[in-house]
């Protein structure tokens, strides 16, 4: 049975279900702080670990997680666990990635109205040749990205060249990282402000798709 970490109000008009990136868990303090952040919005916000994940908590293996694609069936099982009603998947990095591969699959069963990510890894760090936008490129779930302009995974200067579906927005938070946290110093923002940044745009983006 799927463990969730719950933020936010019972009686939420939707939930949204986040899963971690891949070598931080769910409790990670950028994944509390963007359920945090939602759930502030009035958002029910349900985060949940890969089995890799939580064995590392009682002392197993730290190997490498699965590919992505060996990752679906566990998310399916997160999504079959949650009790029926509005629902928004997605997460962290990686996580966000195996929601995005679900999407289309759910959004036309009728299970979820769209999938939010947070830092999607459009390519490994150092490897702008080595793109995981194929899926993308045709998705017809509505999606809505979160993605911080210096992301090494996918900068501003990167991502509009890629051919990705029109149902994906993508909001750009200035100077943010993988993180989506800015340098103060340079922005006179902080992590919190971009996370209630992209709390507020995700929680209007969400209930229009209702």
């Amino acid at each position: 049975m799927t463990d969730f970490l719950r933020n936010g109000p019972e009686d939420a008009p939707l939930t949204v279900l986040l899963a971690h990136g891949a070598g931080a868990a769910m409790d990670a303090p950028a994944m509390t702080a963007a359920a945090e952040a939602l759930a502030a919005q009035g958002l029910a916000v349900a985060r949940f670990e890969f089995a890799y994940m939580a064995a590392r908590r009682t002392g197993g293996s730290r190997k490498p997680p699965p590919r992505a694609d060996k990752l679906l069936d566990e998310y399916r099982a997160a999504v079959d666990a949650l009790p029926p009603g509005p629902l928004i998947i997605g997460g962290k990095s990686m996580g966000g990635r195996v929601a995005t591969m679900l999407a289309d699959e759910l959004h036309a069963a009728g299970r979820i109205l769209g999938v939010l990510c947070l830092g999607y890894p459009f390519h490994p760090p150092g490897k702008p040749e080595t793109l995981r936008t194929a899926h993308m490129e045709t998705l017809s779930c509505p999606a809505l990205i979160a993605q911080g302009t210096r992301d090494p995974f996918g900068t501003r200067d990167e991502v509009p060249g890629y051919p990705l579906s029109p149902t994906i927005e993508i909001l750009w938070l200035d100077d943010g990282d993988h993180d989506l946290k800015p340098r103060k110093r340079v922005t006179g923002l902080t992590a919190a402000d971009h996370m209630a940044t992209m709390a507020s745009r995700a929680a209007g983006w969400a209930k229009g798709l209702m």
